[in-house]
């Protein structure tokens, strides 16, 4: 097994990372570096430098943090000879991942982008279903409670959180992973709360009839649902990618193991010293903060 190091044990490390690498063959959880939490049993540090120092043993870095502050850890690691695997976006700018995709070819180290929904149970076979199919429109339909997901953290809203683009970045990595055509945005109207610098939804228009509607203050029921029209008729994924609906049959469902496989995807290239780095679902939300009309709504709190 190899010794990892997680960085930023914060709600996502503690729901989503620390059980995948728990239950890996490949991994053994040697430290944790956090300003305030821990994971039981582990060696803990509250200063990234100083475990790269007294660590030489841990070949591999997770980046749990939040975007702004990340790309300064991944360069360290990088730096120190160490292999990197990023939590999606995996930066606050589309630069910055260029250049730490520099680094670490240059220092002949591992850089994982990874984009976990892309994992999900359905969006392999959605793909190959529409490899050959010709593509008439979509619509991605990403909402979901802020308030649930993302509590009390301020950083989503903050330059450089994205605001409802975080989790919509994964509807982002859906899409472009399964349509076999390019599309690129035409418009998009976002909205803004009023004592906040990021929209808290967003509604997005790309070519070939795709479309988008974000919104991170749904209550109740969760929507994550993308729907392609196609000349051989329509194709649904339900439930973030878990569930595939085609010509009414259910072609997949279940849970999917989005973070495990996510951390064997990362054993694979750490094996071989071969980097996997896509920007694309960033691009567009980069682009989306370039074309779109700002429109000030109410104020948010949590």
């Amino acid at each position: 097994m190899t010794a990892i190091c997680l960085v930023g044990i914060g709600k996502i490390a503690v729901d989503q990372h620390v059980p995948a690498i728990a239950a890996s063959d490949h991994w053994d959880l040697a430290a944790t570096v956090s300003r305030a939490g821990t994971v039981h049993g582990v060696s803990a540090y509250t200063d990234f430098d100083q475990m790269l120092d007294e660590r030489p043993d841990i070949p591999v870095i997770s980046l749990c943090l939040p975007p702004v502050p990340r790309y300064d850890y991944a360069a360290k690691a990088i730096a120190a000879g160490r292999h990197v695997m990023l939590e999606k976006p995996p930066g606050a700018t589309l630069a910055e991942v260029d250049a730490l995709d520099n680094m670490a070819q240059a220092a002949g180290v591992t850089l994982y982008t990874t984009w976990h929904s892309r994992m999900a149970k359905g969006v392999a076979p959605a793909k190959a279903w529409l490899a050959d199919k010709q593509i008439t429109g979509a619509h991605i339909n990403w909402k979901e409670d802020v308030r649930r997901w993302h509590p009390n953290q301020e950083w989503v809203f903050a330059p450089g959180g994205m605001g409802v683009f975080d989790p919509g970045s994964n509807a982002l990595s859906i899409i472009t992973e399964i349509l076999p055509i390019p599309i690129h945005l035409c418009s998009a109207d976002l909205h803004v709360p009023e004592n906040r610098d990021t929209p808290i939804a967003a509604q997005l228009k790309w070519t070939e009839n795709v479309t988008g509607d974000f919104d991170w203050r749904q209550e109740g029921p969760q929507s994550w649902d993308i729907t392609v029209e196609t000349s051989a008729g329509p194709l649904l994924l339900h439930d973030g990618g878990d569930r595939l609906i085609i010509g009414g049959k259910e072609i997949a469902a279940g849970n999917s193991r989005e973070y495990p496989a996510l951390y064997d995807r990362m054993a694979e290239l750490v094996k071989t010293r071969a980097s996997e780095v896509d920007v694309s679902p960033m691009i567009h939300v980069a682009d989306a903060m370039t074309l779109g009309k700002r429109m000030i709504t109410a104020p948010f709190d949590f």
